[in-house]
């Protein structure tokens, strides 16, 4: 199995940037497909982001709007979510997770592995 942590939450002006990323320890980090997924208060856990275990192909949530990108770093075990153009509305929980399967396939249920999470806040 795969152990995640996330880092690089923090609080933000609307507009701004933030760079979030998770390390993973082991060495079967690229026997996953890797996603972005984020919770905010009262609202269900959803799909940001997801690439593939080669870092080819990747996936967006509609959300996002071309201001994400995610990557992946197979060689230091990393994976990253860039964010741009920051909304009050990307408040939340972003949580990393590890999926022994398909890159494309959005459902959080999906996903084995998930990180303890990091707190993003966009003020307006």
């Amino acid at each position: 199995q795969v152990q995640l942590v996330e880092s690089g939450g923090g609080l933000v002006q609307a507009g701004g940037s933030l760079r979030l990323s998770c390390a993973a320890s082991g060495r079967t980090f690229t026997n996953y497909a890797m996603g972005w997924f984020r919770q905010a208060q009262g609202r269900e856990r959803e799909f940001v982001a997801a690439i593939s275990r080669s870092g080819a192909g990747t996936s967006y949530a509609d959300f996002v709007k071309g201001r994400f990108t995610i990557s992946r770093d197979n060689g230091k075990n990393t994976v990253s979510l860039q964010m741009n153009s920051l909304k009050v509305e990307d408040t939340a929980v972003y949580y990393c997770a590890a999926n022994f399967g398909a890159y494309y396939d959005s459902n959080w249920n999906s996903y084995a592995h998930w990180g303890q999470g990091t707190q993003v806040t966009v003020s307006s």
